[in-house]
């Protein structure tokens, strides 16, 4: 396996401080005629270098995980109609690099900045259906353990999990299972978070990128087990 420092560019590029700003603004002036008036604040200081991000990034990742990717900017516009929050806009950045694959259910990885936090997450949000039985048979087995001890290994290094969704043990598994914890999970990711986002506008963000997604690697070479097909190396 490549080390980072082998794979990550040397390329120098960051978000302009502006980002952080705009989304802390628009936080304290969430509502359509702040927006509009601010729309090419917008443009100029999250829209664009998102998309200049991506373009590196899915560069990035293809030479860290030998495959090719695509990306997805979420909308800065909010779907209110079933939430309480009728706020219209998000105050964050969220991005997903999705790999190339002909087949089955693969883990992607996330780009998320706030106000207040940065994010590098990786992993799958929500098992489909026949990736979820897969999933389950393999957490009942000898991998079961494998997943376990590799989850406590990226916990002590300070990587986030997030709570299961369900309450209890699904059925067809005893309620005292060994890998209970494991069970519970309709979807299993992992988080690399920071406080500091003033990394974000750092020369270094995109080596930073990868050297935070190579921590979450371990869980990502396992969820591959879930895919049919081989998925690069």
């Amino acid at each position: 396996m490549s080390s980072v420092t082998e794979v990550s560019t040397s390329k120098t590029w960051c978000f302009p401080k502006g980002t952080v700003e705009f989304l802390r603004a628009l936080k304290a002036n969430n509502n359509r005629d702040w927006f509009n008036q601010n729309k090419s604040v917008y443009e100029a200081s999250v829209k664009q270098p998102a998309d200049q991000f991506c373009a590196l990034m899915t560069n990035e990742l293809h030479i860290f995980t030998g495959m090719t990717h695509t990306s997805k900017v979420y909308r800065v516009y909010r779907d209110v109609r079933f939430s309480k929050d009728k706020t219209p806009y998000n105050t964050h950045l969220h991005i997903c690099f999705f790999p190339q694959t002909t087949g089955g259910q693969s883990p992607v990885w996330f780009f998320g900045l706030e106000p207040d936090l940065i994010a590098f997450g990786a992993g799958m949000f929500a098992f489909e259906k026949p990736t979820l039985e897969i999933y389950r048979n393999l957490v009942d087995g000898p991998d079961g353990k494998k997943l376990t001890l590799l989850v406590d290994r990226l916990r002590g290094d300070g990587v986030r999990f997030g709570n299961p969704e369900l309450k209890r043990v699904p059925s067809g598994f005893d309620r005292d299972h060994e890998y209970a914890e494991f069970l519970r999970y309709k979807g299993l990711t992992a988080w690399c978070d920071s406080k500091d986002t003033a990394v974000a506008s750092q020369p270094d963000l995109i080596k930073f990128s990868v050297s935070s997604f190579d921590r979450l690697r371990p869980l990502v070479d396992w969820l591959k087990m879930l895919s049919p097909r081989p998925q690069g190396r």
